[in-house]
């Protein structure tokens, strides 16, 4: 499976960009998917948060060269955890968890190969969040 963004229904379907299964009529495994995409994205609309407000750049549009905001992004990443880890706050790393060594990264052919490509690849992603594998106590 490929490393892909979290989104909400207002985004379209693709390969790298993940978003629930419309409806009320869902499936059990659609269901578990869309409650896993949804607590995947709190967390980085926290995330987001967090690092917005020690790093108050982020309250407005930077005005930067695309470099530069490259930069400024991977500075204040890098601060935030310098923080966290000289206060002792540390999150698990989720790339050492069962199960997702399967990633991989989306080489560049496979950005455009449509719609239909993405409905697979969140079947997959549905299927796997029920599997012995991928479930987790709270789903």
């Amino acid at each position: 499976l490929p490393y892909v963004f979290v989104a909400d229904e207002a985004f379209g379907m693709s390969v790298n960009l993940m978003r629930p299964f419309p409806g009320n009529h869902l499936t059990r495994e659609q269901r578990i998917f869309n409650y896993r995409l949804t607590v995947a994205r709190r967390f980085v609309e926290c995330s987001f948060g967090i690092l917005s407000n020690k790093w108050r750049i982020f309250h407005r549009p930077l005005n930067l060269k695309y470099t530069t905001c490259v930069s400024v992004i991977k500075a204040c990443c890098a601060l935030h955890n310098y923080v966290r880890d000289r206060d002792g706050v540390r999150f698990k790393d989720t790339l050492t968890i069962n199960g997702l060594s399967d990633l991989q990264e989306i080489p560049s052919y496979q950005i455009r190969r449509g719609a239909k490509a993405a409905y697979v690849y969140r079947n997959r992603f549905a299927s796997y969040f029920c599997s012995a594998e991928g479930s987790v106590a709270w789903q």
